[in-house]
């Protein structure tokens, strides 16, 4: 028998035409100021529900959004995949090798960004009133709920706003990645946790450790057993050399879908699954980064719009709007995550005059904060005037933190480009076969009072940690030596190209070399951020791969004279 008819498809259709539409335009709109796209599409959310849309034209929304329980259930599901894929690819982002080689620095800041807000948090929210709790939770599970929410970053925000900055691939940039990246593994853990409280009833005492238990072995065994298998899988697939990147693609669509049904029966939610899922497929060294882009753009401009959008379908903001509690989940939210990371940086060996971008890099909420706030209020651990609060206080966190973090880059001393370069660094014609000859080849024009040998084994290191290729044919591999006082850069052009795993999957035609003092981060910051930004722009590429042999030094000098301000 079909439940469904023609015009319930023609509405779904409709719906999903709306929601796509306006949030890609909404999306790129605010990333043309700087701004998430998260943003733009819940925005999108509440001018057509029942805030705007609902007030101005009840009729007409009526019928685009209709009360129905079956029309209601094909766009939810739609847009719940979307959230679960969205956590598969923030697995697949997450470099678990790094966090693990960074791990006395990285864990450092992530337990002080995970305890201390927890504790910052639990107390005032403790003290809030009766009727913020939802029906389905007491005072002990919603204080839990509101402090795990304060303690989990938006890793996908951040992200974004370090590769507008251009220094995505800094050391700084790794450090925070690496920080977040236990910071979310952790925070979802413990959320788990807490949820399974909200769902286990009376039997809650006993079941909680079992499902701690379970959900721990379930993880250790995907970060080894699972890992390694899933290595084999993908290596598998490129050997038989099956079509790319579609059989990968299903692979890592089945993995995490495996992942949430397997924790859905452990007792949590499946949204851990396909994180953990994601985690385990992205350390497989057979998953190029041209692949990772293409599963990110797919989810991401097709399956999480539809979930961020339809969250303004749900609640009439202008009606469960409460400033003050907005206010203090900001305010909260923001502070603590800043203070926690704050604390976790003066403990580490990183350079001090990092701390402020780092720490702020920590505080916005976005994606994953509002995806526990919707668990939340599903589970009526919290009430509609709360849920609005959490989303209002996560977009603005998330708002806010690009201006915030451009500020603090711009503190401490800055180095030009020109004057860490000399003529007899510029190799205008290289002829390496592999990024490491390429890297080996710059070392030697390194300069005087180093070891070639000793910087390139100090540039693989860092390569391994983290790629260096930024795109559009462009490499900047770099690492700090203690052996120098100032920066030194080296550049060759490569015109056959080197296959540096980009993530547009282009060869690297242009490659940096830089080299700066150990403890003086900062002039690694602003160096790349300046090649970066000069880099971006498709002219400057086509002059330095277009001009004589001959002519590439005064040109590259010419480039750099006058680099762009941070």
């Amino acid at each position: 028998m079909h439940y469904l008819d023609e015009s319930m498809i023609l509405v779904f259709l409709v719906q999903v035409s709306l929601l796509l539409g306006f949030s890609r335009i909404a999306g790129l709109l605010l990333r043309r100021i700087g701004q998430p796209a998260i943003s733009g599409e819940i925005l999108v959310g509440i001018l057509l529900g029942p805030t705007l849309f609902g007030r101005t034209l009840p009729g007409l929304y009526a019928w685009v959004f209709p009360p129905d329980a079956m029309q209601q259930n094909m766009l939810e599901t739609v847009a719940w995949l979307g959230i679960l894929f969205f956590l598969l690819d923030a697995g697949l982002d997450t470099n678990l090798i790094a966090a693990l080689r960074q791990r006395r620095d990285a864990l450092t800041i992530s337990l002080a960004d995970l305890i201390l807000p927890m504790a910052i948090a639990f107390v005032p929210v403790w003290f809030l009133p009766d009727h913020y709790i939802g029906p389905g939770g007491d005072r002990l599970l919603f204080s839990l709920f509101i402090a795990t929410i304060m303690t989990i970053s938006a890793l996908p925000v951040t992200v974004r706003i370090l590769q507008d900055l251009g220094i995505y691939r800094s050391d700084a940039s790794l450090l925070t990645m690496c920080a977040l990246t236990i910071n979310d593994i952790a925070g979802w853990l413990v959320f788990a946790v807490i949820l399974s409280f909200a769902t286990g009833g009376t039997a809650s005492l006993v079941r909680i450790p079992l499902v701690l238990t379970a959900t721990v072995l379930f993880t250790l065994f995907c970060f080894t057993i699972g890992r390694r298998l899933t290595d084999r899988a993908l290596g598998e697939i490129n050997r038989l050399e099956l079509p790319q990147p579609g059989t990968s693609l299903t692979l890592i669509f089945i993995l995490g879908m495996a992942g949430g049904a397997i924790t859905l029966g452990i007792g949590i939610h499946a949204l851990f699954g396909f994180f953990i899922a994601g985690i385990m497929a992205g350390e497989s060294r057979h998953l190029s980064e041209k692949t990772r882009e293409t599963i990110s753009q797919l989810v991401k401009a097709l399956l999480v719009p539809l979930f961020f959008a339809s969250i303004g379908l749900k609640i009439d903001f202008l009606k469960e709007l409460d400033l003050p509690l907005t206010a203090l989940m900001l305010v909260l939210g923001v502070a603590a995550r800043f203070v926690g990371a704050w604390l976790g940086v003066s403990l580490t060996q990183h350079p001090k005059t990092n701390r402020q971008l780092i720490s702020a890099a920590h505080t916005p909420g976005g994606e994953m904060q509002i995806v526990i706030g919707i668990l939340a209020l599903e589970y009526a651990v919290i009430t509609p005037p709360v849920f609005v609060a959490i989303i209002v206080s996560a977009v603005l966190s998330s708002v806010l933190v690009g201006p915030w973090m451009k500020w603090a880059l711009k503190r401490g001393r800055h180095t030009r480009p020109a004057a860490a370069l000399t003529p007899s660094n510029i190799l205008p014609s290289l002829a390496a076969a592999s990024r490491d000859e390429a890297i080996r080849a710059l070392c030697e024009r390194a300069g005087a009072g180093l070891d070639p040998q000793e910087v390139a084994d100090a540039v693989l290191r860092r390569e391994e940690l983290m790629g260096t290729a930024l795109g559009y044919g462009v490499a900047v591999p770099h690492a700090r030596m203690e052996q120098i006082a100032t920066p030194r850069l080296a550049f060759a052009r490569a015109p056959a190209g080197i296959e540096w795993n980009a993530p547009d999957g282009l060869p690297a035609q242009l490659v940096f070399l830089l080299l700066t003092p150990t403890g003086e981060d900062n002039s690694q910051l602003h160096l790349l951020r300046v090649i970066a930004t000069a880099m971006q722009v498709p002219e400057n590429r086509a002059r330095l791969l277009g001009v004589p042999d001959r002519e590439i030094v005064p040109l590259i000098y010419a480039l750099f004279k006058e680099p762009r301000k941070p």
